[in-house]
């Protein structure tokens, strides 16, 4: 084994470990999206389209999550950053 292929070795580890964890992220991130109701992506368009019918906003400024705190109850959270100089 040569000097070059010990450095080389200990950047491949790094770079798959790195990988390694962005891919749990993002799986945590998608299983976290499909606990959701398939009606909450369509909501939150609908949602939009009515704040623009009154204020320009950007879709990133929308943020809907709905936390379920038992079977009976179901918590609906908006939250909306308008622009500075809405009119």
């Amino acid at each position: 084994m040569s000097l070059l292929d010990y450095f080389r070795t200990k950047k491949t580890a790094q770079t798959a470990q790195t990988a390694k964890e962005r891919l749990q992220i993002i799986v945590a991130h998608e299983r976290g999206q499909r606990d959701g109701p398939e009606y909450l992506p369509a909501m939150k368009q609908d949602i939009i389209d009515v704040i623009r019918k009154y204020v320009p906003i950007d879709s990133d400024s929308v943020n809907v999550n709905l936390d379920n705190k038992t079977d009976d109850l179901s918590v609906l959270e908006l939250n909306i950053t308008l622009p500075e100089n809405a009119e």
